[in-house]
């Protein structure tokens, strides 16, 4: 069979089984998993297996009348189920859905009839194209993301593609390193096309050819550190077998970083000096260029300048743009998604995110943290599927927030550094601007006044007002709220109270 001919799906098959069934990856879904989410069958007919893990009683929801599946259901554990189809006439393509509980898991199938040409293509065309259709793209290779399955970045004058996936020269998977390919090559690749979450690969690409750059960023003399925050000068070393060294610094950063030398000499250097950094961190990538024969090659690298946390609330951590800029907030731990991770979600007064994990894994019980308590830490504003969240977050601090009925929170001795999590029955309300209340356990035996209930950590002046009004809270409702223990004229309290949560009374 000729290089260009392919079964694009079939292929995209195989990278999506190899880079997507990472165990260890917490953005799983909990409780149910399959081994392959994308499964292609040749166009003579076939069957291929999968291993479906559920925490429960499980099935296959809308399977085509073209594809069978034994078994359909099951029940919790781990089951084989392999998918069968006959030989067609006829393109084939489908979503089903594997449904445990509330938990929904597409996976999709196809089957060609036939194979496909690659059609030569710039990464715009591709951008634009239709998902199964095989193109051929020619471009540099910008980044490299991954060299066990080949995963990196093809640019060409027209835009950027992803690339899921590179086959050896034997067709095989998993051996990138062969080809030798660095950042800087020229590569002309064909595969076919996949939107993925809004971001556009080729998958498992057959390579046609690769022309060796002839310039190539060798080292820096910042070694693997960062520029440091007060700035400073650095080299970078190149080698280059061109005509000629220019260098090209994206605007945005050209206000910190500047060129204050170029020796084309061997080894080729070219010197930067960095500004001092009073913002968040930093980061760009600088081209280097040189000429041959009428074509250009080109190699990047790419520069970060360490800078200061910039400590925010919740909704100023939101509202801040994705970036390498490293923030500090601190908030209630609202829910834990997942304990071994640090998957948590983080609720101050103005607002609550997602943390997409805490240190490495194993952290987050170690430390012995848990809903309820109040945590420091410092991370990276992210996106995921369009939903902001915090990304590499770092343990700071914490403290421990102790559930207690009423009756044994009014044992206890007044304390400021104890922090105590009570939940009970609103009886009445004292003042609604400050939420000043009472509550009282189920059987209303005992009685406590909170001496202020404000809409989450962190909340100070007016943002401490009329919480109660503006959640609609009131007598008969059961409040949740973290506090600690004080004594005045008598009466003891839970002094500032932080809200947690409520539940509307009869």
């Amino acid at each position: 069979m000729k290089l260009r001919y392919l079964l694009p799906m079939f292929l995209a098959a195989l990278a999506l089984l190899a880079s997507c069934s990472d165990d260890d990856d917490p953005s799983y879904l909990d409780g149910l998993r399959v081994t392959q989410s994308y499964l292609a069958f040749p166009t003579e007919g076939g069957s291929v297996t999968i291993t479906v893990t559920a925490d429960g009683p499980w099935q296959l929801e809308n399977l085509p009348e073209w594809v069978s599946a034994e078994p359909a259901s099951g029940e919790a554990g781990q089951t084989q189920v392999t998918f069968t189809t006959d030989s067609t006439a006829t393109n084939h393509e489908a979503t089903i859905q594997l449904v445990c509980g509330d938990k929904t898991q597409e996976i999709n199938l196809i089957q060609q009839a036939e194979a496909v040409e690659a059609q030569n293509a710039t990464c715009a065309d591709v951008i634009a194209g239709d998902d199964g259709k095989t193109y051929r793209v020619r471009g540099t290779c910008t980044k490299i993301a991954n060299t066990t399955y080949g995963n990196w970045y093809l640019t060409d004058e027209t835009g950027q593609i992803y690339i899921y996936g590179t086959l050896d020269a034997n067709g095989g998977t998993k051996n990138f390193l062969s080809w030798n390919m660095e950042v800087g090559d020229i590569v002309t690749v064909e595969g076919p096309r996949k939107d993925y979450n809004g971001t556009i690969e080729l998958v498992d690409v057959t390579v046609i050819s690769i022309e060796k750059s002839l310039i190539k960023v060798d080292s820096t003399s910042l070694g693997d550190q960062q520029i440091p925050l007060e700035g400073g000068d650095f080299i970078a070393y190149l080698t280059c077998k061109g005509d000629g060294i220019s260098v090209e610094i994206p605007d945005e950063a050209k206000s910190w970083l500047s060129i204050t030398g170029i020796n084309t000499g061997s080894p080729a250097t070219v010197s930067f000096r960095a500004a001092e950094n009073t913002g968040g961190d930093r980061s760009t990538t600088v081209v280097f260029k040189t000429t041959s024969e009428g074509q250009e090659y080109t190699a990047e690298l790419t520069i970060s300048q360490a800078g200061a946390i910039v400590s925010a609330t919740v909704a100023e951590f939101l509202a801040a743009e994705t970036g390498e800029t490293q923030y500090r907030v601190t908030g209630v731990i609202q829910s834990v998604k997942k304990a071994s991770y640090g998957n948590i979600y983080l609720r101050d007064f103005s607002g609550e995110t997602y943390v997409y994990g805490i240190g490495s894994k194993g952290d987050f019980e170690a430390l012995g943290l848990k809903e309820g308590d109040i945590v420091t830490l410092v991370g990276q504003r992210s996106e995921y599927n369009g939903e902001p969240q915090m990304k590499g977050a770092q343990y700071e601090s914490h403290i421990s927030v102790t559930d207690i009925s009423i009756a044994d929170f009014l044992k206890l001795e007044d304390s400021k550094e104890a922090f105590y999590r009570v939940k009970g029955v609103i009886t009445s309300i004292a003042n609604t601007t400050y939420g000043n209340l009472y509550l009282a356990d189920e059987d209303g035996a005992n009685e406590l006044y909170v001496y202020g209930c404000y809409p989450g950590y962190g909340a100070t002046g007016d943002a401490r007002k009329n919480h109660i009004l503006n959640a609609d809270i009131e007598v008969g409702d059961t409040l949740t709220v973290i506090g600690y223990k004080t004594t005045y004229n008598g009466t003891v309290e839970l002094y500032n109270g932080i809200y947690f949560s409520h539940e509307k009374g009869e």
